[in-house]
């Protein structure tokens, strides 16, 4: 009983990777010692597959009742003080960015090859994500929305240091999904994002094993570029879509509130980096 607790426990901390921008669920699953049994089972489905489930079980209540917890105090500070609170997740982002860097020179040096992926993945997919609603219309927050959501972060988790939440919040579906979470909507929701996640999961477990055995270092430098643009995004209004954010109105207490949360951001990542350094 102690060891579902403990696990349920588990399971509740690493939903703040699901929610908070800047926060990795596969950091926290390294920090909490399981995620190499996550990726393990992943890569191995049906070695010792009744007992990594029951194993895993309360951790995925964990995670729904941290995912419904925290979701309440997130959604209301974002309607309520949108600007102070995206500086303060872009902040968090940026602090991570130094160990994204770090492990992308890993096990080879950097080359011209890697820069290239580098900024190329930066302007290709900041002016994609940016453009993205007059491109493709806006991602309706609906069941087919919320499996890619679910995708994004099963990613999150397979790529520790990578959080997905600032790519839901260019594609509209971040503040959906708080409401969803909060009213505890299975079906609309949990299921699909569910979904998402054990497609991904399941599709991309060897895949990602197998890119960063052999291609580690333009892997990371693919997911900086991301990282560096959606970020840059996140402080951009963008009059096409609707969760992007606002300055009308803001005074000089918001901007105060907003740098501080911004430095504050910055340390928290940098804080979270070293502890997966650590944990790793």
């Amino acid at each position: 009983m102690t060891s579902w607790i403990a696990r349920i426990i588990k399971g509740m901390i690493i939903a703040l990777g699901f929610i908070l921008p800047g926060v990795s669920g596969g950091v926290l699953a390294a920090i909490l010692g399981i995620y190499e049994r996550i990726i393990r089972f992943l890569a191995h489905i049906r070695e010792n597959f009744i007992e990594n489930v029951l194993f895993f079980i309360p951790v995925g209540i964990g995670g729904i009742l941290g995912i419904a917890l925290f979701s309440f105090p997130v959604e209301f500070l974002l309607q309520h003080y949108q600007v102070p609170v995206l500086w303060g997740f872009a902040g968090a982002i940026i602090g991570t960015i130094p160990s994204l860097v770090k492990e992308s020179t890993r096990k080879s040096s950097r080359n011209a090859i890697d820069l290239t992926w580098l900024f190329g993945t930066f302007i290709v997919s900041g002016l994609l994500l940016y453009f993205l609603n007059q491109l493709v219309g806006t991602i309706p927050a609906g069941f087919a929305g919320f499996v890619l959501a679910g995708a994004l972060i099963a990613l999150g988790i397979l790529v520790p240091g990578l959080s997905p939440s600032n790519l839901l919040l260019i594609l509209g579906l971040y503040s959906p999904m708080l409401t969803g979470f909060k009213s505890l909507d299975l079906m609309g929701t949990f299921l699909p994002i569910a979904i998402g996640g054990l497609i991904a999961m399941l599709s991309f477990s060897k895949a990602m094993d197998y890119a960063l055995e052999h291609y580690h270092s333009r892997v990371y430098h693919f997911i900086i570029g991301i990282v560096l643009s959606s970020t840059i995004l996140i402080l951009l209004p963008n009059a096409s879509s609707e969760e992007a954010i606002s300055y009308a109105g803001a005074g000089i207490f918001t901007w105060i509130s907003a740098l501080l949360l911004f430095v504050l951001g910055i340390w928290l990542g940098l804080w979270m980096s070293k502890l997966e350094e650590k944990y790793k």
